[in-house]
């Protein structure tokens, strides 16, 4: 997986002032072969298997509109029957007569619907509307997709980063045990000091552990996100180009281009047919029925033939239906007032989310910052309190200390890098801009517009458009 001989260079760096990224802290043998952030995207676009499925749900979703054109389309059914007839006549005086036939009947019906109080246009309608809140759902699934794969790329990084870290400072500790017994054979510390070192190097393999752990857990989410193990991990920058300049603007923008609003409101639209819909079934339904029969053995007489052709206007008034049509559509009413409400909730749940991850975001600048100023000055005291501890002006106690407190600087410096790429992926989703193609990835993007037109006209069919 990672060298441990990159990462011995990279603490070397850190240890004179050069930290320039916490993602600097991995070497890598070969530049080339190294994974970038874009091509774990990449893989996450095309392997993810949420992914996937969401977008079967939308081609799934595409089949209610020829569904729904139906309505326009005639039905034609074919009838036919067949038997056996045996007819025994006796009249008094005569012999019996018997008559053996085999009635057949063959049909063809043709029905068109005219009017069925505007169900038809408005089911288009609302086919067309849940075909929109599908692609915004998908589209919402493919944010999500990309900034848990982000998420993961950058947690490998910095995992990997604090391990290198815990060893370097368990070697730094077993040093300093090894120089606290030289120093306690010759009498110029007590066994306290000894003591204090023995547990500080405890509490860093402790430490260090801890951190093998983590790492291994960010391991297997990375590769249950992207769909291969993690190898030669290159540095990543946050993605500034898809951030808006000011916060109004994403806000803005936010309550445009989000899919969960924008999923809302066609769910709205959707409902508000839905209404219309079941109103429907309360107006009148004009049909018009043309049958085309042919019938052999008629009333069992051998070899006759009987032929017909008719076309049928009918219209049907529906009276009373023991009020479930009047209780459908209040129902329906109140769904829709439900919808409305639920998308006023998913633009404030959104405004909130943006403002959140904006200030995350724009801390984590001054965070990071601050704690490279940590680094610095905790690496100066350390190297003080070293060469006082030498004279005797300070205690082996004074030097784990600020042995710690440089290990601990360094660590939040890594996960405030970390923090920095991540906060502006969240930040872009929480926008409604992260994509595939926003993001520039190397991937065949999904059109879902493609299976729509190939299926929105199909009148007969039961194969899929990829042939199953």
């Amino acid at each position: 997986m990672f060298g441990r001989s990159g990462s011995r260079q990279s603490l070397g760096i850190l240890q004179v002032g050069l930290l320039l990224s916490a993602l600097n802290l991995f070497g890598f043998a070969s530049v080339a072969q190294a994974e970038t952030i874009s091509g774990a995207l990449s893989k996450a676009y095309s392997f993810s298997p949420d992914l996937n499925q969401q977008r079967a749900a939308t081609r799934a979703t595409d089949e209610n509109l020829p569904k729904a054109l139906g309505g326009y389309r005639p039905t034609i059914t074919a009838n036919g029957d067949v038997g056996l007839q045996h007819q025994r006549t006796t009249a008094i005086g005569r012999n019996p007569v018997e008559d053996n036939s085999t009635p057949r009947n063959a049909s063809l019906v043709v029905q068109e619907t005219l009017f069925n109080g505007y169900r038809t246009p408005n089911s288009v309608r609302q086919s067309e509307s849940q075909i929109l809140q599908s692609r915004e759902i998908l589209r919402q699934s493919e944010q999500s997709v990309l900034a848990n794969a982000a998420t993961a790329y950058m947690n490998v990084l910095r995992d990997t980063a604090v391990l290198d870290l815990q060893r370097n400072n368990v070697d730094v500790l077993r040093q300093q045990l090894k120089q606290t017994e030289d120093r306690f054979q010759v009498g110029e510390v007590t066994r306290t000091d000894v003591a204090q070192a023995q547990s500080s190097l405890a509490s860093g393999q402790a430490s260090a552990f801890t951190a093998q752990s983590n790492l291994q857990t960010s391991l297997a989410i990375y590769r249950q996100l992207i769909g291969v193990d993690p190898k030669n991990l290159s540095p990543a920058r946050p993605i500034d180009g898809l951030i808006p300049t000011k916060l109004d603007e994403a806000v803005t923008l936010s309550l445009v281009e989000h899919p969960t609003v924008q999923s809302a409101l066609h769910n709205v639209d959707a409902l508000a047919l839905a209404a219309k819909i079941t109103q429907g079934q309360l107006a009148p339904t004009v049909n018009l029925t043309g049958t085309v029969q042919k019938r052999y053995d008629v009333a069992g007489i051998p070899d006759s033939r009987f032929g017909s052709a008719s076309l049928v206007g009918s219209i049907t008034v529906p009276i009373y239906e023991g009020g479930v049509v009047y209780s459908g559509v209040r129902q329906a009413k109140e769904l829709l007032g439900q919808a409305q409400l639920q998308a006023d909730l998913a633009r404030e749940q959104v405004r909130s989310v943006v403002v959140s991850n904006w200030g995350a975001f724009q801390n984590t600048r001054l965070i990071i910052e601050a704690n490279r100023a940590a680094v610095r000055a905790a690496e100066i005291a350390l190297n003080g309190v070293r060469e006082e501890a030498k004279v005797g002006q300070r205690t082996t106690l004074d030097v784990l200390n600020a042995q710690q407190a440089l290990l601990t600087a360094r660590v939040n410096l890594v996960t405030s890098q970390r923090d920095q790429v991540v906060n502006s992926y969240l930040l872009t989703q929480s926008v409604g801009r992260l994509s595939a193609t926003r993001l520039g990835l190397n991937v065949m993007t999904y059109d879902p517009t493609i299976h729509y037109d190939q299926v929105k006209d199909k009148w007969i069919g039961l194969r899929t458009p990829d042939g199953r």
